[in-house]
């Protein structure tokens, strides 16, 4: 059960959130409960929105932004993200369930997209303190500049809502993905 009280509704969020709310629901066809919990703060709410609309934007394509939130939310043990960005990957993103066994593990079949991933679970595990290896294996790969800050920015994104999810123990309501706490082999 969460330990902040998530609103159930639209209609039950505060006020100032409910526009927000609203764009959610059209754009998703639904507002998961993690957009409910952080409407308690509209001010959460609409940095968050801000952040992830604008990294929508980018060059990173939109697969290779799932493969990074899957890798992230293994790093931190998130099971909220986990499942919910396997529910994305799956259903919208088109990517399998051996790629995103592979993401989970910090790595992705796709040759060009595992240098992001491995940059990725290197910047969460080393908090940003990346060796110039790591980030030369990007360049080397074809990433430019705006694509390695968005890269470095959606772990930050991704950090923010796995901490969120795991302090406030935010129910889950996609099919259920647990943590796998074992090493990968």
């Amino acid at each position: 059960m969460s330990r902040i009280h998530t609103p159930a509704s639209i209609a039950e969020a505060p006020e100032a959130a409910r526009p927000l709310l609203e764009a959610v629901q059209s754009q998703l066809g639904s507002v998961p409960n993690m957009f409910r919990l952080i409407a308690n703060s509209p001010a959460a709410l609409e940095g968050y929105l801000g952040l992830s609309g604008a990294l929508g934007k980018g060059r990173l394509p939109a697969q290779t932004r799932e493969r990074i939130a899957l890798a992230i939310a293994q790093v931190n043990g998130c099971s909220y993200c986990l499942s919910a960005h396997s529910y994305i990957g799956t259903h919208l993103a088109g990517l399998s369930a051996e790629e995103m066994a592979a993401n989970r593990d910090g790595t992705s079949l796709d040759a060009k997209a595992d240098v992001a991933v491995r940059f990725a679970v290197a910047v969460a595990e080393t908090r940003g303190r990346v060796s110039d290896a790591a980030f030369k294996s990007l360049t080397e790969a074809g990433y430019e500049p705006d694509q390695i800050l968005e890269i470095v920015l959606h772990v930050a994104l991704n950090v923010l809502t796995n901490y969120l999810n795991e302090a406030a123990k935010t129910d889950i309501d996609f099919p259920v993905v647990p943590v796998r706490r074992e090493a990968a082999a």
